[in-house]
């Protein structure tokens, strides 16, 4: 279909009028329609006669309940942040005065693969080891950390 065709279309709906609703589904709509209990109309006043400050509490009470339950939450997290800090460095007594950070290259090597078009790529591969040592002197502890890690970097082919 063309855009011309598209817009002929879509003209011609326009101009159609929606068909009526057959008579059994629109009564079977209008029975299914819940009806309000006079009762319940009489017993709550109507806006007019309610008090000027309740539609300001209305709106005010659930959203100082959520700012006291955020100040809260907040309070929370920050005391358990500093309480873990302070017995995580009070229980080990630990004053770094050496700290050394070093990567060494691993290996390296390159991969050729086919993209799923079949134009071929190639990916650069090295392996590193990152090595973290944290010392100090005046009670004889040394911290040793080492983790792999893998870099991959795509290359593109130049195809002419």
């Amino acid at each position: 279909m063309n855009e011309q065709e598209q817009e002929m279309y879509e003209a011609e709906l326009r101009r159609t009028s929606p068909a009526r609703l057959p008579e059994h589904l629109l009564s079977r709509l209008q029975a299914a329609k819940p009806a309000i209990p006079r009762a319940r109309l009489a017993s709550s006043p109507p806006a007019a006669m309610r008090p000027a400050w309740w539609m300001t509490w209305r709106w005010l009470a659930p959203a100082m309940a959520m700012m006291s339950a955020g100040v809260l939450l907040g309070a929370m997290l920050v005391h358990g942040r500093n309480a873990a800090k302070k017995s995580a460095a009070g229980s080990l007594g630990l004053k770094a005065d050496g700290v050394r950070v070093d990567q060494e290259l691993v290996s390296s090597f390159d991969v050729v693969a086919k993209l799923p078009g079949g134009e071929p790529v190639r990916f650069r591969c090295r392996k590193w080891r990152d090595q973290w040592v944290v010392t100090d002197t005046n009670r004889g502890v040394e911290i040793t950390e080492n983790s792999p890690r893998v870099e991959v970097v795509p290359v593109r082919f130049e195809t002419y």
